[in-house]
């Protein structure tokens, strides 16, 4: 089973344009557009990576810490035009695994996945 992009954004055009941006470089890309049913997407899904857009869903520390440790497998990314978030700073730092800047860069989201691949490859082989 390939594993998953879920893109995190209630604007549904951002949410659309960056899914085709990861569907174009032949990632599977899925769109949810609320916070409140991201738990139950993991049911019979594999995702590598979360990217919640933190400009537009409200979520806290504590919601992304619970996510995190629940869901020790997948990366969680976040997504802002801001370059500081005060309010999830500990989220940041110990839950967050990169955190992106509006409009994505995007060799630096594609580094990043391939980071990610390449760890999980690593780590299936020793």
């Amino acid at each position: 089973m390939q594993k998953c992009i879920l893109v995190v954004n209630t604007d549904k055009k951002q949410c659309r344009e960056l899914c085709e941006l990861l569907e174009k470089e032949r990632y599977c890309a899925s769109a949810l557009h609320s916070i409140q049913n991201l738990e139950t997407q993991f049911e019979g899904n594999k995702f590598q990576a979360v990217i919640i857009d933190i400009d537009t869903i409200p979520i806290d520390n504590r919601t992304v810490r619970k996510l995190t440790i629940k869901f020790p497998e997948v990366y969680f990314f976040c997504l802002s035009e801001k370059p500081f978030h005060p309010e999830l700073k500990d989220a940041i730092c110990y839950h967050i695994y990169a955190c992106l800047n509006k409009p994505v860069d995007e060799d630096e989201l594609f580094y990043f996945l391939r980071s990610i691949y390449e760890n999980e490859t690593d780590t299936q082989n020793h």
